[in-house]
């Protein structure tokens, strides 16, 4: 079961980032966001928060390999995979404005 975990939690931790970062836009640009609170401060944390998580999962898979050599570098390649989706896919909260 543990090889499921390490499969699948970089790409998981992944989807939750890039879900997260794109609500909290979406509540941003809603009614609904407090008026004395900055959206971009926000957005910008979560992003950072995001990408420390990714490399956490990253570093979690490169200490502790797995005995099976195809799950470790499968899992690896997924990894860094996920890190770099996450800096690409969410980089757009740091160049664009919240709402347009």
């Amino acid at each position: 079961m543990i090889e499921i975990l390490r499969l699948s939690l970089p790409i998981t931790v992944w989807l939750a980032g890039f879900s997260a970062v794109y609500a909290l836009q979406g509540l941003s640009c809603s009614r609904h966001w407090p008026a004395d609170i900055e959206a971009r401060p926000v957005l910008l944390a979560a992003w950072a928060v995001a990408i420390v998580l990714q490399l956490i999962a990253l570093i979690a898979v490169l200490y502790a390999p797995s005995a099976a050599r195809f799950v470790q570098t499968t899992a690896t390649a997924l990894a860094a995979t996920a890190l770099v989706a996450a800096l690409w896919s969410i980089m757009p909260v740091l160049a664009a404005s919240a709402c347009l």
